[in-house]
């Protein structure tokens, strides 16, 4: 705690005034320190306040002390749910410190935490502004702006052939007598203002996210359009006159996602026209008179095509019945979140987004392409009637043999008659592919001659494929020769029955219980990862054989086989044996790791997982390996501060193995990883190990405009002229996350070289800071620094999470300007580590 006591400075003001005031800031000041001495902090902070108003001279000595103390009262106020008090605090002091970014970043760390994100967003780019090395909001920034501006706005602007078609359908359609326009979802105002160049007036645009809204309103006014009416909300709240005169003749919108329907497009326009949009053209009606209205885009023909691929099934489908010797039940079945069953009633997205043109280790189409469905969005009743409408049954022929994985979908959206344009995987556009993953087929191997078939509709705003199913060329036969018998068979008609009474055939055996498990798409991947579970399962070995006499380990090996053999008749034996070994595994989402330990002898091991549902799976895949259910512990049960996670519950001993999750998904460092190897060093018994013990970073530079077009706008020529890249450019973050560097369209122009390493077990071995030469070995423009961890659970068990197997996915730093090298030359590159955060620059 701050313990610096400054004292108001006399002659600051003269007279009586001048010296009651001087007189209750030294008491106030008294009875601040007196109470943060009682850890009152809120009543201290009350008087901080005041001596802060009353002396505003006294900013600096005290800037640290009362930012102590402000902090201390914020987290006794968050955890007494009194969240309106908390904000008011953090505004009262920003009244009084409006410069200070330490409370700025940490106004947005309290908002962040509550789901306020746009609002955080605000606070950690000023604390930036304030502070450009300040690298706790750095760090905060980046992580929000890669929620509040996804990629795809860079990506979407800096697609001149999107940019151009959308102009020149606006251009015709204003031109035509469409002058007073609606921009639905504008972003960054972009289509509003080809609207207005055009000529069209009055033009109004509407945007929902408060961080898009702010940005898009710094675009119109850098480009002198303030006459474009903006709004702050959704179009379905829009009413007129209140928020616009009077209806307009064209709205003009882009709210489609990879599935069509994902932004809400059918809801809005299906409002617009009731409400904001003048009637449809009639027959014969002038064209010059402003009577009618109309939507771009026009229509859309929505395709799919199936297909093989190994990537999208070992992300969305369990391929192994055993993991090192643990096996799976087969009465569970693992969901991926994309998985969506007739009777779902969860508004969930019931597919996942790919680029398929880069997608690690490509696909095979397995049938033709094949037309789903036609919308218009000018027809107002054929609007309505998606969401109601029964769903269509397709059935298409496969034409190839192989492992059906997945139905992908794109469209074509036509802006008019004239102008249109592809998401197909074959095209070079902004938009990626929806993927539906085909799950919980009795067999996924399919030959020419037989059909897939599928339920298609438009249901809560998304298009949904269910029911997939696949009918073979002998099964149908079967079908078609019973469907024949029956008197009320007819040749016309049939198709329908056909195909629901083989959509419902059942695969399970009767009187089976089904155990549904949903993980995330990740949390699948890493339940196929095998030499991910082998290393563990070596490394937790290796811990126990170091502490355990080695034929007391090998009795206990004996007994465990025993024990899977006999059905669990020694289940007494173990659980009586004294002084067990205690396990904890705190890395993210779905583990057997717990599991695995539990199986290698004397060891008590414990569980974070937090869901019900896997909690449930767990003791099942515990029952059918005979591993006595009450042995595993689920760590949360014993823990009532998420804050005190890695102490011993109700025991003083102590862990001999603790797993941390030190790399995310993303390919980012965790956050507050070396904070909780810290801790975790503090709870080891002597010989215990945290797994990993180690990690590598390694890196090489490549040249690749697709990072490059991916982090940022580039220029105004990608946007007809219209000047956006400043402002959105400013939400750019210096790492692309979420990268498949197997595919990742770029040209290496140097080895792999070790960038950095992070040390859980011997934290006096790393560095904050280091510089490290890379060898060029091809001529060209390093655009970027594409990175992965090589993960040592001990100096001999390595894990690569840039693998095949790899459930992770790398990452990339993405340099502000390219850097011209030549072959034999040599970069240095400065590496930074700051608590989870991770800055490479190129010294020049």
């Amino acid at each position: 705690m701050p313990n610096a006591r400054p004292r108001p400075r006399p002659g600051a003001a003269g007279g009586a005034g001048a010296a009651g005031r001087h007189e209750l800031v030294s008491r106030s000041l008294q009875s601040a320190e007196h109470c943060l001495g009682a850890q009152d902090f809120g009543t201290a902070y009350a008087h901080y306040l005041l001596v802060l108003s009353l002396a505003p001279e006294l900013k600096d000595d005290l800037k640290e002390t009362f930012q102590y103390t402000l902090f201390k009262w914020a987290e006794e106020l968050y955890a007494l749910s009194r969240i309106q008090d908390l904000l008011g605090c953090y505004e009262q002091a920003l009244e009084l410190l409006p410069d200070d970014e330490v409370i700025c970043n940490s106004m947005g760390e309290h908002l962040f935490r509550m789901g306020f994100r746009d609002e955080a967003a605000g606070y950690f780019h000023k604390a930036v502004k304030l502070n450009p090395d300040f690298n706790d909001a750095k760090e905060n920034f980046y992580r929000v702006a890669n929620w509040l501006v996804e990629r795809w706005h860079f990506i979407m602007l800096n697609d001149t052939k999107r940019n151009m078609i959308y102009n020149a359908a606006i251009q015709k359609a204003v031109h035509a007598g469409y002058k007073s326009v609606l921009d639905i979802g504008t972003g960054t105002g972009i289509l509003s203002m080809f609207a207005k160049k055009a000529g069209a007036h009055p033009v109004f645009a509407c945007e929902l996210s408060k961080t898009m809204y702010e940005l898009a309103c710094d675009v119109l006014a850098a480009n002198k359009m303030e006459e474009i009416k903006l709004l702050h909300m959704k179009s379905l709240d829009i009413e007129i006159p209140k928020h616009i005169p009077q209806r307009v003749s064209l709205v003009v919108t882009e709210t489609v996602d990879a599935g069509l329907f994902g932004e809400g497009i059918v809801e809005s326009l299906i409002h617009a026209w009731e409400n904001l949009l003048l009637q449809p053209k009639s027959t014969g009606e002038d064209d010059n008179c402003e009577k009618y209205g109309k939507v771009i885009p026009a229509s859309a023909v929505i395709f799919g095509i199936a297909v093989e691929c190994a990537e999208i099934r070992r992300h969305h489908r369990v391929g192994v019945k055993s993991i090192v010797g643990i096996h799976l039940p087969t009465n569970v079945k693992f969901h991926s979140p994309a998985y969506s069953s007739v009777d779902a009633e969860e508004t969930i997205e019931p597919y996942t987004t790919e680029k398929m043109s880069r997608v690690p280790g490509g696909y095979v189409p397995l049938t033709e392409c094949f037309e789903i469905m036609t919308v218009d969005f000018n027809n107002l009743q054929e609007l309505k009637s998606l969401a109601t409408k029964r769903p269509d049954k397709i059935r298409v022929p496969f034409i190839k043999e192989g492992t059906l994985d997945a139905i992908v979908v794109w469209f074509v959206l036509q802006l008019d008659e004239e102008h249109s344009l592809s998401t197909s995987p074959s095209e070079e556009t902004c938009w990626e592919q929806a993927v539906y993953p085909v799950q919980n087929l009795a067999d996924y191997w399919i030959k020419p001659g037989d059909h897939v078939m599928m339920d298609v509709s438009c249901q809560d705003c998304y298009l949904r494929i269910q029911n997939i199913s696949v009918l073979g060329l002998e099964h149908k036969m079967d079908v078609v020769k019973s469907f024949s018998k029956t008197e009320e068979s007819s040749s016309a008609g049939n198709e329908a029955e056909l195909c629901s009474a083989l959509a419902n055939l059942q695969t399970s055996k009767p009187g089976s219980v089904e155990q549904v498990c949903v993980l995330e798409s990740t949390e699948i991947a890493l339940l196929n990862n095998i030499p991910y579970h082998e290393g563990f399962k070596m490394a937790i070995r290796k811990v126990l054989a170091s502490l355990t006499p080695e034929k007391l380990l090998q009795a206990m090996d004996t007994q465990s086989e025993e024990m899977n053999s006999t059905g669990g008749q020694n289940d007494r034996s173990v659980q009586s044996a004294p002084d067990p070994y205690y396990v904890l595994d705190v890395s993210e989402g779905f583990s057997i790791l717990p599991i695995i330990a539990g199986t290698l002898g004397q060891v008590k091991p414990y569980s974070s997982v937090e869901k019900d549902q896997h909690r449930l799976t767990l003791d099942l895949i515990s029952e059918v390996n005979h591993f006595p259910k009450e042995t595993l512990e689920f760590w949360l049960r014993h823990v009532e501060d998420e804050s005190a996670m890695l102490q011993r519950p109700k025991s003083d001993k102590l862990w001999i193995i603790i797993i941390l999750d030190v790399i995310e998904p993303s390919g980012l460092i965790q956050q507050e990883i070396m904070e909780k190897a810290a801790i975790s060093r503090c709870l080891l018994q002597s010989g215990g190990k945290i797994f990993p013990q180690y990690v590598v970073m390694l890196g090489l530079l490549v040249e690749s405009q697709v990072l490059v077009e991916e982090s940022a706008v580039q220029g105004k020529e990608r946007t007809l002229g219209v000047n956006v890249a400043p402002f959105i450019n400013q939400f750019q973050v210096p790492i692309r996350v979420f990268l498949d560097l197997s595919s990742l369209p770029c040209i290496p122009l140097s080895k792999p070289v070790e960038l950095l390493r992070l040390d859980l077990m011997t934290p006096y071995l790393n560095t904050s800071s280091r510089e490290v030469k890379v060898h060029i070995c091809k001529s060209g423009k390093v655009t970027a620094i594409p990175f992965w961890y090589h993960m040592y659970l001990d100096d001999d068990i390595r894990l690569d999470t840039s693998s095949e197997t790899s459930h992770w996915k790398q990452a990339a730093v993405v340099l502000e300007k390219p850097i011209q090298v030549e072959m034999g030359e040599e970069l240095v590159l400065n590496v930074q580590h700051h608590k989870s955060n991770v800055s490479i620059t190129v010294m020049q």
